[in-house]
């Protein structure tokens, strides 16, 4: 299984036992290039590494906390021995800063898994990784390519940094780490059976849909569904804390967009408008600052902005309904439109979140964007990615170009 954009977690084996060592810190990585965000990972990762492991195998996992508070991991739905299963205060002490626990346990189970922190802010920072359990015995019918994928959500104010794990409206959604157009393309090749294995830790459901195929559901974050029935959909809705494992042949060559469909999940950096925002009829549509407008919550709590969430903000989410006028001042379409034209951002409507395009191919250019159509990054934004169905030759190019920029990086 490949997870895109995530290395694998690396182990040795000692007296027939898998033994993985794993550090728990502060990690600064970048969402697209120039993004920088100082978020939390596992063994320097965002989300942790790949684990990969088969069926009856026995596991050991060094827990090393260099966070600057108690921490406690979470093995999210293996059935293993209550007191390794990272429950602080019901099943074990937490993990102090500095120090490390040492999990072991034998898999009974086969399927999509993962691992995160089990203190919930914690979560909104980075903290969790995939963790594969592959059978003793192949799933039928066979894949050909298997892909991993982690949906994440994250807040980040304009020039900070520093996720706001307190919000309830995310304005950078990723996969993998990565928010579109940097994240990594997966290549099949035409007429391949394709497994995608999609798991979500974060406070936003996603619905993952995909072009130009159907897909069936084989998979879920309990294990792999026996069931004989298939539902043919392009769409699965992937809820918090779950896993959804989804099969197709790869039939119908191009290159396709696989994305959350959520509209604001389809953008990135989305921003509080500038100036002054007009506060809710209750407060007479009066001007509201710029500390109201990132919905920073003022007042205690019991104040005005610990209302319910309305409107389009970054902020924690408990903010006074407030309007936003979507037409230009004195109600006059744009010049632009008046003449009929159609320029790209032109004659922006105040007070309105328009569509951008933002073209940047060559700042996230890698073998696996070869020979995407010119301007593809404009469209691919957000909690999206891209399955090339690709024709042999194409595949087979591409693969010598990463194996050329891998034997360039190890000189």
């Amino acid at each position: 299984m490949i997870s895109p954009d995530v290395p694998d977690m690396p182990w040795t084996l000692q007296d027939g036992v898998k033994v993985f060592n794993i550090n728990v810190g502060h990690v600064r990585t970048e969402f697209i290039p120039g993004r920088v965000v100082d978020a939390w990972g596992f063994n320097g990762s965002v989300p942790g590494p790949t684990i990969q492991v088969n069926e009856g195998d026995r596991v050991r996992l060094i827990v090393e906390n260099r966070l600057p508070e108690p921490f406690s991991m979470h093995w999210h739905g293996l059935e293993i021995p209550n007191n390794m299963d990272g429950m602080p205060g019901i099943s074990q002490d937490s993990i102090a800063p500095g120090g490390s626990f040492t999990y072991e346990f034998t898999l009974h189970q086969n399927g999509t898994f993962f691992y995160h922190s089990h203190m919930a802010m914690q979560e909104m920072m980075g903290l969790i990784g995939l963790f594969i359990i592959h059978p003793r015995q192949a799933y039928a019918p066979r894949v050909d390519r298997d892909f991993g994928i982690i949906l994440q959500e994250w807040a980040l104010l304009p020039n900070n940094t520093i996720p706001n794990s307190l919000a309830m409206e995310f304005n950078w959604l990723t996969l993998n780490g990565k928010a579109g157009p940097d994240t990594t393309p997966m290549l099949v090749k035409r007429g391949e059976r394709v497994r995608i294995r999609l798991v979500n830790l974060g406070m936003d459901h996603h619905p993952m849909h995909i072009h130009g195929h159907q897909f069936a559901v084989t998979g879920t974050e309990g294990g792999r569904i026996t069931t004989t029935a298939v539902e043919p959909a392009n769409t699965v809705l992937v809820g918090v804390a779950q896993a959804r494992d989804i099969e197709f042949v790869a039939n119908n060559p191009g290159d396709w967009h696989f994305h959350c469909h959520l509209p604001h999940h389809m953008m990135n950096q989305m921003a509080s408008m500038v100036g002054p925002i007009m506060m809710g009829h209750s407060a007479g549509m009066r001007p509201a600052g710029m500390e109201a407008g990132m919905g920073i919550v003022g007042g205690g709590a019991l104040g005005g902005d610990a209302g319910p969430a309305f409107g389009r903000t970054l902020g924690v989410g408990s903010e006074a309904e407030r309007a936003a006028p979507n037409m230009p001042l004195g109600g006059q379409p744009p010049t632009f439109m008046q003449a009929g034209r159609s320029e790209p951002n032109a004659g922006m409507y105040p007070g309105y979140p328009q569509d951008m395009f933002m073209v940047m191919d060559k700042a996230v250019e890698k073998p696996e964007t070869y020979g995407l159509r010119p301007g593809w990054s404009g469209g691919t934004m957000g909690m999206m990615t891209i399955v090339r169905v690709l024709e042999p030759e194409l595949f087979d190019t591409i693969q010598q170009l990463k194996a050329e920029q891998t034997r360039r990086a190890a000189q």
